[in-house]
């Protein structure tokens, strides 16, 4: 699955990127390598990230599913017992 960043957010992106190599690297990174760099990063490593999120999003889904049950349960064949809780002449 390719990885695809909309316009603004690949500018901000190589932006970062530039501004991060300008602070901590010797030589600054024009945006031709800043645009290759960025594309190896979603490439090779995107995947992994995106991956990651995925599990946890699917981890979180089903925390959400396993507490379903104690949310939304309804007991059952609770007619007779509400009739019998109630005093006797009132039914």
């Amino acid at each position: 699955m390719t990885i695809e960043l909309s316009k603004e957010a690949k500018q901000n992106a190589l932006e970062s990127l530039q501004k991060y190599f300008e602070l901590n690297m010797d030589e600054p990174l024009g945006n031709l390598a800043a645009g290759s760099l960025l594309q190896f990063i979603l490439e090779e490593i995107g995947p992994s990230v995106y991956n990651k999120g995925v599990a946890d999003a699917q981890a979180k889904m089903q925390e959400r599913i396993s507490e379903l049950d104690a949310e939304v349960y309804a007991d059952e064949f609770q007619y007779w017992r509400s009739r019998d809780r109630q005093p006797k002449g009132r039914r």
